[in-house]
């Protein structure tokens, strides 16, 4: 067994794991037939019940019941590769960080990836220079043994990675893309060093430059090949950088600092400003901004205040904090994410099974048509060198590395590129399904509207004293209904009057003495109770109440009733209407997934009072109302019973079921984690904008996996026959293979530039229908008005004062345009004035005005510019630098 895979010392040799799922580290494949031969192997290790393995992230995933780590070891050897198992509860770095980027051992971290590539350019140069001054009437060639003297190096000492590939798949009884440029390339140069001892020279007998070419064209192509996976893999690297490696812990009145492993769940962590949050937890003491923008999406910073969760990863702003670790190291949500998108990148999407089924006749195939292209010329015409070389042409035409990247290139930048904007894709599947989703199911409370109960509607002839009455007499109440109540009220700016003898009256409502006065506020039974229902005071009709009561829960609204007076003198004075209220950008969200062509329906347990007043207010023309959990599964089916592809969005535990029943289960990561799990994406952000979001991302990987497709097949059904009736030669077919597999993850690297579409205009077509609840300014009480006015206040409706809804992310405006706005930035990857430059550049790109500064021992990139910090974000991430923090500076 290889010292490779006997290093694997994260798992005891020979230890069973009982229902697990286990990645390794795979080295040395090359093509989707190398794939496709290390998931036979693993396939039939006793105990394995699936196995998948990624070409462009050279990992293996195992799963099985009892899984012996040295039994797969053993077969992943036997089938002629390297494997190391991947630590997953203390990585620390993505194990395919430099994956393509040459040999990773040793010799890796002492020469740069790219000098095989240019050693074997510089032989290769005066072998080729000839050919290419021929057509410009200069002919000369160099002599043969120079010839052989050049060639011999880059055929057996750069090409050596070739032969040992080779063999180690001849002695698997399989083939793959090493055997095809070994055996090409081996019988140009045999056949030119046979020529050559004949004491041919000339350069019609001599084909030292196709060897040597083929070869380092190879190489070249790897070469670009392993920087654009590792390109493509950014977003992980990205996300790994943001986990702090220490963490400063308050113990015994003192901070000392222990490193990220020590760190325990219920330790005191103190985040001093500018530092990493390193592990998850609960604010104690402190008050500050923090950016998570990598995790969640959210341009800009939250504030946070005792009794808020922060997450592992994100930048503390200007306060200290004292949180208290609920989740640390592998249980962080950050760590948690790193894994969601680790494992929807190694996953096989359903698509890439016809590339499995070609992939594993490949390679005999080529090695057939090669063959039958040696006897077919040779016999034909005699002249078997000229056959010999169409036949080598085949092979070295021939590019299964097309069709093993086409797919997960494509998944992993478009996974990766969805990470960055808060869109957690967690398989494979679910994002070639999304691509063709027809309809939306939408869960109501928490997905749809905020999920919480808050204040809608005030009524009455004093509305603000009306409030103020209300919060005082539950202000030591710990009901959801206090909480809004009192909420509402410091939103209006009141002040708390005082109250005394509060108490509960159960299942009716609550009483206390405000200022002197008893004050009762509960639901119509104990307004009937007191008597106060026929009566009214303080200048409120009990029949305009009564009517506007009517009407609110005719909406599926909450109405509580507020009265005052002892006991033979009760008085209606207003009442308070509940309900939760609909999000900021739901309707844009509605609006823009019917633009789209989907139907958008409603599911919702609430009563069909309310689900019908949100449905008019979303411009929805189906919803299903009070479902429960089992009924809204069943409802996904009879949605998708006519083959329309189906997706449901919840948050909740009772959104499982419904959730595992859709095509495509989408969750929102403010809601349960049982509903996380159950789904195949995950929105960070409570945003229904980002389901829109996510079947755009969805629709373009698709489009993206289907073109690498097309010209992976295209390349091997066009370039094979045309190789085979002599119409290329070695050299130009080398360059093509290479262009092949560059050319499709170069493809796919484009989907870096995607970012979710501006919505402005639907947001504030939304902020317009629901403004936040506002309450006439209070006046003063007017002596004169005598009894008359009071007698026509008694005769007119009482005011209402409709729910309106704050859109407190629009309180942060973008700049306007020309408006100068200072940002500041941290940017990865950059290590020397290089990477200074192409970050600028690209900044510049975007603004040619802005001032860009940028230090390079801390990542810290201060940008002054007028342009949009989205805008800006992305195109340095464009340029190869994931930006892992942003932030207004």
């Amino acid at each position: 067994m290889s010292q490779t895979a006997n290093q694997a010392g994260t798992v005891p040799p020979g230890a069973a794991q009982t229902n697990t799922a286990l990645q390794f580290d795979i080295r040395g494949m090359t093509c989707a037939s190398c794939v496709a031969r290390v998931e036979k192997a693993l396939r039939g290790v006793p105990g394995v019940d699936d196995a998948s393995v990624n070409l462009a992230t050279e990992k293996a995933r195992v799963q099985g019941a009892a899984i012996d780590v040295q039994a797969v070891l053993a077969a992943i050897d036997r089938a002629g590769y390297e494997a190391l198992v991947i630590d997953q509860a203390h990585q620390a770095e993505p194990a395919n960080a430099g994956a393509g980027q040459g040999a990773r051992g040793p010799a890796a971290s002492r020469w740069p990836a790219w000098w095989p590539v240019a050693l074997a350019a510089l032989l290769s140069l005066p072998l080729v220079t000839p050919m290419l001054a021929a057509p410009f009437g200069l002919h000369s060639m160099l002599p043969g043994w120079l010839q052989l003297a050049l060639a011999t190096p880059v055929q057996f000492w750069l090409g050596a990675r070739f032969y040992r590939a080779g063999w180690k798949a001849v002695r698997a009884g399989a083939g793959n893309m090493d055997l095809l440029v070994a055996l090409g390339t081996s019988a140009a140069y045999a056949l030119s060093v046979w020529t050559l001892l004949r004491g041919g020279e000339g350069a019609a007998h001599l084909y030292f430059e196709s060897s040597a070419v083929v070869i380092t064209l190879v190489l070249l192509g790897k070469w670009l090949e392993g920087r654009a996976k590792g390109q493509a893999v950014a977003a992980i690297r990205a996300l790994q950088s943001l986990q702090a490696t220490h963490a400063l812990v308050r113990r015994g009145g003192s901070d000392v600092q222990v490193a990220l492993a020590a760190l325990r769940v219920g330790d005191t962590i103190v985040v001093r400003p500018g530092e990493r949050v390193p592990a998850d937890g609960r604010v104690l003491e402190g008050s500050s901004h923090v950016d998570a923008s990598l995790l969640t999406g959210e341009s800009l910073p939250v504030a946070v205040a005792p009794g808020d969760r922060v997450g592992a990863g994100a930048v503390n702003g200007e306060g200290s904090l004292l949180l208290e670790a609920s989740a640390v190291g592998a249980d962080s949500m950050l760590s948690r994410i790193i894994r969601m998108v680790e494992d929807a990148q190694a996953a096989k999407a359903p698509i890439q099974r016809l590339v499995d089924r070609v992939s594993a006749v490949f390679v005999p195939v080529v090695l057939l048509i090669s063959l039958l292209t040696l006897l077919g010329w040779g016999l034909a015409t005699g002249d078997w060198q000229g056959a010999l070389l169409n036949a080598v042409t085949v092979q070295v035409i021939a590019c299964p590395c097309a069709l093993g990247l086409a797919t997960p290139t494509g998944i992993i930048v478009g996974t990766g590129s969805a990470a960055r904007h808060g869109i957690l894709i967690k398989d494979a599947a679910a994002l070639e399904t999304a691509h063709a989703l027809r309809v939306v199911a939408f869960d109501k409370t928490g997905t749809l509207t905020e999920g919480r109960p808050q204040v809608l509607a005030v009524e009455g002839a004093d509305p603000r004293r009306v409030l103020a009455l209300a919060w005082a007499v539950q202000q030591y109440s710990e009901h959801p209904l206090a909480h809004a109540v009192a909420a509402a009220a410091r939103e209006a700016g009141l002040a708390l009057p005082a109250a005394a003898d509060a108490r509960a009256l159960p299942g009716r409502g609550v009483q206390a003495r405000v200022d002197g006065e008893p004050v009762y506020l509960g639901n119509l039974r104990l307004m009937r109770e007191l008597g106060a229902d026929v009566e009214a005071g303080q200048g409120a009709s009990a029949a305009a109440l009564h009517e506007a009561a009517a009407r609110h829960e005719a909406d599926g609204r909450t109405v509580s009733w507020l009265a005052t007076g002892a006991e033979g003198a009760f008085a209606l004075r207003g009442l308070l209407v509940f309900g939760d209220r609909i999000k900021p950008t739901s309707r844009a969200a509605v609006a823009g997934l019917q633009a789209l062509g989907i139907e958008v329906v409603m599911l919702t347990g609430d009563n069909a009072g309310s689900a019908a007043a949100v449905a008019r207010e979303l411009g929805l023309s189906r919803y299903l109302a009070e479902l429960l959990p089992g009924a809204k599964a069943d409802a996904l089916r009879a949605l998708g019973a006519d083959g329309r592809k189906v997706a449901m969005v919840g948050d909740g535990i009772n959104d499982a079921p419904a959730l595992a029943a859709a095509d495509v289960g989408i969750a929102m990561a403010g809601g349960t984690d049982v509903a996380m799990h159950t789904a195949g994406i995950t929105l960070m952000r409570g945003d229904p904008l980002l389901v829109q979001d996510a079947i755009d991302i969805s629709r373009r990987t698709y489009r993206k996996i289907r073109q690498n497709l097309a010209w992976a097949f295209v390349y091997n059904v066009v370039g094979i026959p045309v190789a085979a009736f002599g119409l290329l030669n070695p050299v130009l077919a080398g360059a093509a293979m290479a262009l092949s597999s560059v050319s499709v993850v170069t493809n796919a690297l484009l989907l870096r530039r995607w970012v979710p579409a501006r919505r402005a205009d639907g947001v504030a077509a939304d902020a317009q229908v629901l403004p936040a609840l506002q309450l006439p300014p209070a006046t003063p009480p007017n002596p004169g008005a005598g009894a008359a006015a009071a007698v026509a206040a008694a005769d007119i409706a009482p005011a209402t004062v409709a729910a309106q809804q704050v859109n407190h992310e629009a309180a942060a405006a973008p700049p306007t345009q020309g408006e100068q706005t200072m940002y500041e930035l941290t940017v990865e990857d950059m290590s020397c004035k290089h990477c200074v430059g192409r970050v600028t550049k690209a900044v510049q790109g975007i603004d040619p005005a802005a001032t860009v500064d940028i230090d390079l021992p801390t990542k810290k990139v201060r940008i002054d510019s007028s342009a949009d910090l989205e805008r800006i974000a992305g195109a340095i991430d464009e340029a190869g630098y994931p930006v892992s923090a942003r932030a207004p500076a």
